[in-house]
């Protein structure tokens, strides 16, 4: 695909971002659109947003667990990058008139202290990089319509990422079994779902380690102090006006977040 193309689609996600509106899904538009030509186009997208005033902390591994893969018919992980425009805190408010066809699923964040950077990056070089882990709840967001998505789809929508909550409570990765660690999240007081860490590439820091790997052959590294997202250990979480989710980890903590509003789709 040539550059006039990976800008004009760049240009269209970040518009349908800023407008809170959808396009059509790019494989229908774009056909013979490759995963490499995806990853072009969100970074047109990041690029964009960044020349707005927004600035990159941190990174995001999307489609890690089969119920998530199974919802949306996407069999391997991607990435994106988050920006400071996304960033909630626990005890916030997220606003859905924000965004447009919102899902919520609950994580595990790492926030490192330590530069890390592949090929050759083992799960124990990210416990070791890491300055400790959270509880957290990604709301994912498609730009594309109805989420009819291929990999190359949410790839170039920068991995369909929509903002994100950090719990408060900070647990040391060398001291929390965060393979074995059960997840129960809750949708309005009752039990939605549960999960594991092991659900996420076999441990949350694998997903990691892959995504240290897969950036560092395009020479891009983890920085110190950024966050990163490792997966959804839960299913798909559909959130409207008044919902409260909590995530809870074993030996970690929780995370609690509400909505308010309604979307745009």
């Amino acid at each position: 695909m040539n550059e006039d193309k990976i800008q004009h689609y760049g240009d269209a996600l970040y518009d349908a971002w800023r407008e809170r509106r959808t396009i059509a899904p790019l494989l229908e538009q774009e056909p013979d659109i490759t995963l490499a030509d995806a990853y072009r186009i969100q970074l047109r997208y990041i690029e964009r947003r960044v020349a707005a005033g927004e600035s990159i902390v941190g990174k995001k591994i999307g489609v890690t667990s089969k119920p998530v893969q199974d919802f949306l018919g996407v069999f391997q992980p991607d990435f994106g990058q988050l920006t400071s425009g996304m960033v909630y805190q626990e005890g916030d408010t997220i606003d859905l008139g924000s965004l447009i066809q919102p899902k919520a699923e609950a994580e595990l964040a790492f926030v490192l202290k330590e530069d890390l950077q592949g090929p050759g990056v083992t799960a124990m070089d990210v416990i070791r990089a890491t300055d400790y882990v959270l509880p957290c709840f990604e709301i994912v967001d498609s730009r594309i319509t109805d989420w009819k998505i291929k990999i190359q789809d949410t790839v170039a929508d920068n991995a369909s990422c929509g903002v994100y909550v950090l719990g408060k409570t900070k647990g040391d990765p060398r001291k929390l079994d965060i393979t074995l660690a059960g997840m129960v999240l809750e949708k309005n007081g009752e039990i939605f779902s549960t999960g594991v860490g092991a659900a996420v590439q076999g441990s949350p820091a694998n997903a990691v380690a892959w995504l240290a790997n897969t950036l560092g052959e395009l020479g891009i590294p983890f920085k110190a102090g950024e966050v990163i997202l490792s997966g959804s250990q839960s299913a798909l979480v559909p959130v409207v006006d008044g919902d409260e989710l909590v995530c809870t980890v074993g030996g970690l903590g929780s995370c609690r977040v509400k909505f308010a509003g309604r979307s745009a789709a």
